[in-house]
């Protein structure tokens, strides 16, 4: 025991000093403390490397305390994002025969006619935008969101607990699959734990009830498949996770050299099916539409902690006084034109018959989409790094450590954003995005190595 604690003694103590920090992150932080907030997340992260550093290659102890930092927020009320109202509200409608995607919550209280467990304080709880809207959420999501609110049995505090351990599995079903996809692709298996343990994922998905994490599962299920060429069994795992949250889908085509063109009509064939099959349950004359106009708000009329997005629009309102709220709408609508182009352009001019490349270029495409985006809230950039750390690209990991910057916002009444603090962002961000395509020769600077 003592030869072990003299081996081990440091990253037992940053593990320990870990913990007190989840600690206070959890249950003793406000979102408008910014420098609270920044500090706690920026020691964090200094330990989660030091630790990494130690002991990469200790597989339990890394498990463990893994569990155990997750296992602090347990029946933590998330203090970064109120989304999770809105998680329960589904849920509880879903456990009362009601679909989600026909009614907002606003009408429903207006309404008066439905009546669900908590139904003033969840409503209360969630953000005015989220209340006026329809619900946004694949249908994977609102079953999870289902099985919290019957495992929670009416209680928020329930339905709360339910969904961490839910997310927690999956977190650890990443681990699984992706410590048997790293070694099918000749990769250090360690580089899971760069997510596992990663403060962003652990504060954004356990702590905040974020399901990236959910889709995240599937999609390296889906891929430690496809590296197996079981491509038959990975589409319908595929479809899982993009029904769980519709990012995977812009990925799809980017699977074309590797499979190869007959191979990937049976799989995006499956994949479509699968889809339709979950969505199945949900639909309704009006689903459709109700669905769309609420994607349609979160791609062109909102916009948060945006890079390309907030240039375009200093120039546009002050050398050509645009409107803000046509500027956006305009904006959407081309991003979207803009990154089909690039995925395209990706899909075809990359050499993705290797599948090492092929996961590669899909952190590509998707950085280009959030880069582009006027929207990329913090834990968006969990899925991107979850994915790269099966790539040669490492940027996304600098990201999840700079995106908390963004969190700024709240300490404001009108939530505006410190344009410097997000030029710093991704000034950083992209600045490694580009040592690492021309410039890594020089090893002195590559911080996450394999």
């Amino acid at each position: 025991m003592q030869s072990y604690w003299r081996l081990h003694r440091y990253p037992i103590l940053f593990a320990i000093a870990s913990i007190l920090f989840y600690a206070s992150f959890a249950y003793d932080l406000v979102r408008t403390d910014t420098v609270k907030l920044f500090m706690l997340f920026g020691a964090l992260f200094f330990l989660y490397y030091k630790i990494m550093q130690f002991e990469k290659w200790n597989f339990k102890f890394l498990l463990v305390i893994g569990i155990l930092f997750r296992l602090v927020f347990l029946i933590a009320e998330p203090n970064l994002s109120q989304d999770f109202y809105r998680f329960i509200w589904d849920g509880e409608l879903i456990k009362n025969g009601i679909n989600p995607y026909l009614y907002t919550p606003d009408q429903l209280m207006e309404q008066g006619k439905v009546v669900i467990a908590n139904m003033q304080e969840l409503h209360a709880g969630m953000s005015e935008l989220n209340a006026r809207h329809f619900s946004n959420y694949p249908p994977v999501n609102q079953i999870l969101f289902t099985l919290s609110a019957l495992l929670g049995g009416g209680s928020v505090l329930g339905s709360m607990i339910a969904m961490r351990l839910i997310i927690i599995l999956a977190d650890l079903g990443v681990v699984y699959f992706g410590r048997k996809l790293l070694q099918q692709l000749n990769q250090a298996n360690h580089m899971v734990f760069w997510y596992f343990l990663n403060p962003l994922v652990i504060i954004e998905l356990t702590g905040n009830l974020h399901f990236e994490g959910v889709m995240l599962f599937f999609f390296v299920w889906s891929l430690y498949l496809l590296a197996k060429q079981q491509w038959v069994w990975a589409a319908p795992i595929y479809a899982v996770s993009i029904m769980v949250k519709l990012v995977p889908l812009s990925l799809l085509p980017i699977l074309l050299k590797y499979l190869g063109f007959k191979k990937s009509i049976g799989f995006y064939a499956l994949t479509i099916v699968g889809c339709l099959a979950l969505l199945l349950p949900f639909y309704s004359p009006v689903f459709i539409d109700n669905y769309a106009e609420t994607l349609k708000l979160w791609f062109s009329n909102f916009e948060f902690n945006a890079g390309i997005y907030n240039i375009v629009k200093k120039i546009a309102v002050t050398y050509y006084e645009a409107k803000p709220w046509e500027l956006i709408d305009t904006y959407g609508a081309l991003i979207t034109k803009i990154v089909i182009v690039i995925t395209l352009l990706i899909t075809f001019f990359r050499k993705n018959q290797n599948f090492p490349t092929t996961i590669t270029s899909m952190v590509l495409a998707l950085s280009c989409y959030y880069i582009l985006t006027s929207t990329v809230h913090p834990w968006y950039v969990v899925f991107l790094m979850g994915i790269s750390i099966f790539s040669s690209l490492r940027f996304p990991l600098v990201w999840s450590l700079m995106v908390i910057l963004s969190y700024q916002a709240y300490a404001n009444v009108d939530y505006k954003e410190h344009l410097w603090l997000l030029a710093i962002e991704y000034i950083l961000v992209i600045g490694y995005f580009i040592y690492e395509m021309i410039g890594r020769g020089s090893k002195k600077l590559y911080f996450f190595k394999k």
